[in-house]
């Protein structure tokens, strides 16, 4: 076999065995930092390579949740894993290799935000995809939001 075909062969096997990952969810009500590497973005970050602006939002916690649960549901390849009164966790599937990227939301209603967290669960480089990811979000989101005005 060629090098090429044992790399392809590797990469399918990582992607394919993947297990749930373990870097979701909060820790003194806040989401969890990004890793060092650049495949993952944050609201919360206060590392550059990292921030990522968080939603804005009128009206209740309650509305801006259903809001941001269609505009999750309705793109490809996503699915909804935890929805929670202020917490929302989705995931995304690549269509190639089947590389799973978690999403988080968190409601903040006092201030009125949607902070959100986007991290692959392996590699390296997401070449951008979790920053896109989030800005297409916000853009389904603000969009909803304007119908719903």
């Amino acid at each position: 076999m060629s090098r090429y075909c044992l790399l392809y062969l590797a990469v399918i096997v990582v992607g394919c065995s993947e297990a749930r990952s373990a870097q979701i969810g909060m820790t003194g009500g806040r989401l969890l930092i990004c890793p060092d590497s650049p495949n993952c973005v944050s609201s919360q970050s206060g590392d550059p390579r990292h921030v990522i602006a968080p939603l804005r939002y009128e009206g209740t916690a309650e509305k801006a949740r259903e809001l941001l649960i269609k505009a999750v549901s309705g793109m490809r390849r996503s699915r909804i894993v935890i929805s929670e009164e202020l917490y929302l966790h989705a995931e995304f599937t690549s269509t190639f290799f089947r590389f799973v990227d978690d999403v988080e939301f968190l409601l903040d209603d006092g201030k009125k935000l949607i902070h959100v967290r986007s991290a692959s669960r392996v590699g390296y480089y997401d070449f951008g995809v979790n920053r896109s990811r989030v800005e297409e979000i916000r853009t389904r989101f603000d969009t909803l939001n304007k119908e719903k005005s």
